[in-house]
């Protein structure tokens, strides 16, 4: 959903509302069906932000973006896009989500959230047992691990050691390796009854016996400690692919270092020798993190290992190269209000999913009634036969004389043929189970579940117009996104003879420019830079250079090999395209000097070098004429008096 987030930026928000529009406020037609002049307001006032182009950003303008919208999504319709398994799918899970927000327990959630924050503010350290039992196990099978477990727990109440009971009862895989050792974790890092069982017992203890879909564990809790705060670093990155460098990365990096011990500026040698040029431009300055973002230990734990503000520490290495690392702030643990949003949003999208799922149907019930009906286990017994199990069942339909009413919510009876139709359905995606009573009460379970749910949802689209636009408006923005994957990107991703067709013919766009080879020599000091351009006069080579002018353990000059476009950042502003010496140039707070040593005029670039930019141009070329195909396919009608009514109101 990246690209699809990515794509809704620029869509336009809002479709069709047109039967309860008036006729008078028609602002187009497409084939006849009407598009009113309410629903172009809608959009242009909510995304007139997003526009680039001036000359968009009035009616006149903007209603060629707004017909080409409606195209899209009316060419979607006609292509059946809207039947697509994956669109259903995507949109269902939507329309999951967002009903889930007209209904939620506001308490039940409130209450999930702040234990969780409380619980984020500290760290536990512990080991564990698990023995392995499915939820979907026999009873026989469940009670056989229940009693492993319970075996090994009363154990270690006893005293006896933990790592020689984990050896001996642990099922999890890897369990002889890691004896049971987890390490630090937090909320939401685990499974909410197996963190349940972790927060509620204290260090040296261990827990009581908790059940997840894994099966049952215990915890023996070894330490807590209070979660590290969030920091801000800067870095200066050297990478450490060797082969493509003509300067030893190491090398480079304890030059950096000795010039920054040396006093010079942190944040000009960042801009100016940092690899990683996403920050180099900020002086080197990362985004904020805390512990375990980064996904990068050595990095965070050089870090980390930072006390003062401002402090630089000598260069560390990490799996991707050479980093030297200053601490610019520590910052206080977040407030439970500057939090709670992000846990909220966790706390519904987690584990913790499931007891608010439960409180929402009781709020349904509440809101609407529920009657059960006949009791359905004894029936279903006999009437669906063991092939379910191997997920074979065929069902034939049940005679009217047996169809008794399940359960009513509402104003609506569930029978048996709609739960024998949502088995038939379902057992495809049954996980495997070896009892069928089990599979017949979870399936009941999840089936009531759903029918709770699909009659809010139903109701609330009835009921509630604004849930109704929201759905229309992502039901709509999906149907954009499918119609042009299939009709233009994918074609220019998958159309290899079409793309390199389209190279040949527009080649001349895709050219190098002039481009030079060069030393490129760079002191904070000017009589420094003045003494390598006499030495690069007479001819020394870069060896040379260095080892005269970096003398004593001080590093006075850096350099850099390589060649660069006659633009880029690297070489200084104003540089002359000539072979040879250039002048002194101040770049960044350095003064450079750079040994020209051959001018490549330009040429064109090979197809693999520039195949990114090809297929984006490729996407660009066939959405034009796509588009224009739309426009001839489909009759567009502009009314004429509405269009005017819309300029008054809105170009002011």
């Amino acid at each position: 959903m990246n690209t699809r987030n990515l794509l809704f930026l620029f869509l336009f928000i809002g479709y069709f509302n047109g039967n309860a529009q008036n006729k008078k406020n028609v602002l187009l037609t497409i084939n006849s069906t009407p598009v009113y002049s309410s629903d172009f307001t809608k959009v242009f006032n909510k995304n007139l932000d997003l526009v680039v182009e001036e000359s968009q950003k009035n009616v006149a303008g903007y209603l060629d973006l707004f017909i080409d919208y409606k195209l899209k999504i009316t060419e979607a319709y006609a292509q059946e896009l809207d039947k697509n398994k994956l669109y259903k799918k995507e949109f269902e899970k939507y329309k999951d989500q967002l009903a889930k927000k007209y209904i939620y327990d506001k308490r039940v959630v409130s209450k999930l959230v702040e234990e969780a924050y409380d619980r984020n503010l500290e760290e536990i350290n512990a080991e564990h047992i698990l023995v392995l039992s499915n939820l979907h196990d026999s009873p026989n099978d469940t009670l056989k691990a229940y009693n492993k477990i319970q075996e090994a727990h009363v154990k270690a109440l006893k005293g006896e050691n933990f790592t020689s009971l984990v050896l001996e009862y642990s099922e999890e895989p890897g369990a002889k390796k890691s004896k049971g050792k987890l390490g630090y974790f937090t909320a939401f890092e685990m499974l909410y009854p197996f963190e349940n069982a972790a927060y509620n017992t204290t260090v040296g203890e261990i827990s009581e016996i908790s059940r997840t879909a894994f099966g049952y564990h215990i915890l023996k809790i070894n330490d807590r400690r209070k979660k590290k705060p969030k920091i801000n670093v800067s870095h200066i990155m050297i990478f450490s692919n060797k082969d493509k460098k003509v300067e030893d990365p190491e090398e480079r990096i304890n030059e950096l270092y000795a010039m920054i011990m040396q006093g010079e500026s942190f944040e000009k040698i960042a801009k100016q020798f940092s690899e990683d040029k996403n920050t180099a431009l900020k002086g080197g300055k990362l985004k904020t993190f805390g512990q375990g973002d980064l996904r990068v230990p050595k990095f965070e734990n050089a870090a980390y290992s930072i006390k003062n503000e401002g402090e630089v520490i000598a260069p560390v290495q990490s799996a991707f190269g050479w980093h030297i690392i200053k601490l610019n702030k520590k910052f206080p643990i977040p407030s439970f209000e500057e939090q709670k949003d992000d846990i909220e949003k966790k706390v519904k999208g987690g584990a913790r999913a499931l007891i608010v799922s439960q409180s929402i149907n009781d709020k349904i019930i509440k809101k609407y009634g529920f009657n059960e009906g006949e009791s359905y286990i004894s029936y279903f017994n006999n009437y669906v036969n063991d092939s379910i199990l191997t997920r074979k069942w065929t069902y034939s339909s049940i005679p009217l004389t047996e169809n008794k009413i399940l359960f009513t919510i509402g104003d609506h009876d569930v029978t048996y043929a709609d739960f024998a139709e949502y088995l038939r359905d379902n057992q495809k995606i049954l996980k495997k189970y070896t009892n069928k009573e089990s599979l017949l009460l979870d399936m009941y379970l999840r089936f009531k579940n759903e029918t709770l749910e699909n009659y809010f949802k139903e109701r609330l689209e009835i009921e509630n117009t604004e849930y109704t636009t929201i759905l229309n408006d992502y039901r709509n923005g999906l149907l954009v996104y499918d119609v042009m994957n299939k009709n233009i990107w994918q074609i220019a991703k998958t159309d290899s003879i079409g793309l390199k067709n389209y190279y040949e013919k527009t080649k001349d766009n895709y050219k190098w420019k002039k481009r030079l080879d060069v030393d490129i020599y760079s002191s904070s000091d000017e009589i420094t830079t003045k003494q390598v351009q006499t030495l690069l006069m007479r001819g020394e080579k870069l060896a040379t250079i260095k080892k005269q002018i970096n003398s004593d353990g001080k590093i006075n000059i850096i350099t850099k090999s390589d060649v660069f476009e006659i633009s880029q950042s690297e070489l200084p502003k104003g540089l002359k395209p000539i072979k040879g010496v250039s002048d002194i140039k101040l770049n960044d707070g350095f003064y450079v000097v750079v040994n020209i040593k051959e001018v490549i005029e330009p040429t064109l670039k090979e197809f693999d070098e520039v195949r990114g930019t090809v297929i984006s141009d490729f996407q660009t070329d066939i959405e034009k004429k796509w588009m224009q195909s739309l426009r001839d396919k489909y009759e567009v009608k502009i009314n004429n008096k509405s269009l005017k009514k819309l300029k008054k109101k809105l170009d002011n």
